[in-house]
């Protein structure tokens, strides 16, 4: 889990150093989103994968995957070959944090799976931390491909341990996977996310590929009605939790990416302040999704599965609201609290789905019912990064339209400096407004995530003894 956490956030770290040897900066950003949009399409396969042939195949198959990709992207000769080797590392990623997290609901029962989740879905937090620093470390003293061939021997060992102690998998009968339904997924997927991802670039065509998008999800509904063994068994969204937890992972991975990719932006460009000091700022929602990540397993047995994610919900629209106190002259204090407690809500919010969607569900579709949940969540971040992304776009334009890109003029040192303190403080404060309604946006789709806590059925908890045959 942490090997494929890590790897976004140390690869964007290493980034720089590894455009200036290879070169092809336009092609930059296909580098995160060819990782992510294979990532994306496969977590739902995997995750049904698990269900009919077993965690432990399907996790030793992702890994290789992913581990094949690592070594391929370290040998590198350009960043067109980069970019395939970072769809090939996709491809694996998509097994290793839904196989995973259905490995640990396997292993423990009810009561303990709570507190085994809040200690797993901390490895979030944590990796968020330790990857910016690892990546800075290593491309300071070696050779950039050591970010991605790091990730051998943390594999290796612990595709050791598992074939050491997990027992095989018991497959008692032939099973055949729906592949006109996994046709249909990965084609609305992809077409979904290319527009989101791509939306500037794309121009109106985007608008034709969430069409196709549309079209592909209504056709593959269609074809989970008739399929004998249905990649999405429709007998899980008779769930009401299964249900609360879909919903409610679209807003957080929506609500979340108004702060992890936009508080750094204000910090820097309207602040003023160093790459140290975004960084430190977005650090202390790491440290606070971990805490209460951990904490959720408790509140959970004392209380319920809908008061964990009401209190939850609370910090997570408490701290969005804190981002609307930010104004130029106020310092890094609100934005500090913001980041700590929005990573508290999340802690809390996210292990408490995944718990009760895996005590809710029959042990044969647990796998895909894990994966459902982190997938909305992936599509919710890159929804709301497209969403709250054009919100600041737009905004510059209206109120900076001589200025082609006013964030990257404040943020490179050398062009602040350049500026008279008239134009600074215009520049500064027309930005801040538009960051404004960026944060405003995010604020009310993190209120949201009120109605995926009316949904969650009262009263319910995880049950004290281990029940499942």
């Amino acid at each position: 889990m942490f090997m494929a956490a890590v790897e976004v956030t140390i690869v964007a770290t290493a980034m720089p150093t590894i455009i200036a040897d290879l070169g092809g900066f336009t092609l930059l950003g296909w580098v995160f989103a060819i990782y992510l949009l294979t990532q994306a399409i496969t977590v739902p396969i995997y995750g049904r994968l698990a269900d009919l042939y077993g965690c432990r195949r399907m996790f030793f198959i992702g890994t290789l995957l992913f581990l094949l990709g690592s070594v391929l992207c370290g040998f590198a000769p350009s960043l067109v070959w980069m970019i395939a080797f970072r769809a090939l590392q996709g491809l694996g990623a998509g097994a290793i944090t839904p196989v995973a997290t259905t490995l640990v609901a396997n292993i423990y029962g009810p009561h303990e799976r709570a507190r085994a989740q809040g200690y797993l879905g901390s490895v979030w937090g944590v990796s968020a931390i330790v990857g910016p620093l690892l990546g800075a470390f290593i491309v300071q003293h070696f050779h950039w491909s050591i970010v991605f061939w790091i990730n051998v021997p943390i594999g290796i060992v612990a595709m050791m341990i598992l074939a050491r102690y997990l027992p095989a998998d018991d497959v008692k009968k032939t099973h055949s996977l729906d592949l006109g339904g996994t046709a249909l997924l990965s084609l609305s997927v992809a077409a979904l996310l290319l527009a989101l991802l791509q939306a500037e670039t794309l121009g109106y065509y985007a608008a034709l590929l969430i069409a196709v998008a549309i079209a592909a999800m209504l056709l593959l509904i269609r074809q989970e009605r008739r399929a004998a063994e249905p990649l999405f068994p429709l007998s899980l969204w008779q769930s009401r939790i299964v249900v609360a937890a879909n919903v409610g992972g679209l807003i957080l991975g929506a609500t979340m990416m108004g702060i992890s990719a936009f508080l750094p932006t204000y910090v820097q460009g309207v602040f003023g302040g160093t790459p140290l000091q975004a960084g430190s700022t977005l650090a202390l929602m790491s440290i606070g999704w971990p805490l209460a990540s951990m904490l959720s397993g408790r509140l959970m047995h004392a209380t319920s599965y809908r008061f964990t994610v009401f209190t939850g919900a609370l910090a997570l629209a408490g701290g969005s609201l804190v981002l609307l106190l930010l104004k130029p002259d106020s310092g890094l204090g609100w934005a500090r609290v913001a980041a700590f407690t929005i990573g508290c809500g999340m802690g809390l919010c996210n292990t408490t789905f995944i718990v009760s969607v895996q005590n809710a569900v029959d042990a044969s579709v647990r796998g895909i019912a894990t994966a459902s949940t982190l997938f909305t969540r992936m599509l919710g971040s890159a929804i709301g990064t497209a969403i709250l992304g054009a919100t600041l776009n737009l905004n510059l334009q209206h109120r900076l339209p001589a200025l082609s890109d006013p964030v990257q003029t404040l943020m490179e040192t050398s062009q602040r400096q350049q500026l008279s303190a008239g134009k600074l403080a215009n520049i500064v404060e027309q930005v801040s407004a538009s960051l404004h309604w960026v944060f405003i946006l995010a604020a009310m789709m993190s209120i949201w995530v009120f109605a995926a806590v009316l949904l969650v059925p009262k009263g319910e908890k995880p049950a004290r003894k281990h029940s499942e045959g």
